[in-house]
């Protein structure tokens, strides 16, 4: 989400950013919330009417951000489109194989809600997901390769199921294997787009 002119409001977007992301929302009050950000419990609230509405500002404000990152790393790989798919997941690895990497913000989001389906946070982790899904297939079909929309999807799957690995054994040896994985369906897909040549008689 691009900031919106108000600093009070983004500074209180930016406390809860830092304090769900490391604590968890349900260990995260409202109360810390506010002291985070230098303001008053009443001023917070003046910005959000409640602690729901904030969870699904905080989730909001890293879609595009996230986004940029998988862009950049796609874009700063070298070589064909597969390589430029194991680059990103390579890329990803790295940047997660740190001691404060505490999983994707938005599955860990999405989780901790499971048993409210309606919450505002969960359409906006599912609208972010949808988005990286709708950026890859354009990516896969712009250099031609073959039902980009599947392939996209599977990726997704892979790149969601190595953050969860990641997560458990802090081992980005695992996020690297679904990046093969990922770069091998994107290779066949392409040659099977290739037309074969025939000899001439």
């Amino acid at each position: 989400m691009p900031p919106n002119g108000n600093p009070t409001r983004e500074r209180i977007i930016a406390a809860a950013t830092k304090l769900f992301y490391s604590e968890g929302l349900r260990a995260t009050s409202v109360d810390a919330v506010a002291e985070k950000a230098g303001v008053t419990k009443k001023t917070l609230y003046y910005h959000f009417q409640t602690k729901d509405e904030l969870i699904a500002a905080y989730l909001a404000s890293r879609d595009q951000p996230t986004l940029a990152y998988y862009e950049r790393w796609f874009g700063e790989t070298k070589g064909s489109t597969a390589d430029k798919v194991r680059g990103l997941f390579r890329a990803f690895g790295k940047s997660a194989d740190t001691p404060h990497w505490r999983g994707c913000g938005f599955l860990r989001t999405i989780a901790e809600l499971a048993s409210m389906p309606g919450h505002p946070a969960i359409k906006a982790g599912a609208a972010h997901k949808k988005r990286f899904e709708a950026w890859m297939t354009a990516k896969l079909a712009d250099d031609d390769v073959r039902d980009a929309e599947k392939i996209a999807r599977q990726i997704v799957i892979l790149l969601d199921g190595a953050a969860t690995v990641m997560l458990i054994h802090r081992d980005a040896a695992y996020v690297e294997t679904a990046g093969d994985v990922a770069a091998d369906l994107v290779a066949q897909a392409s040659a099977a787009r290739k037309p074969r040549l025939t000899a001439s008689r």
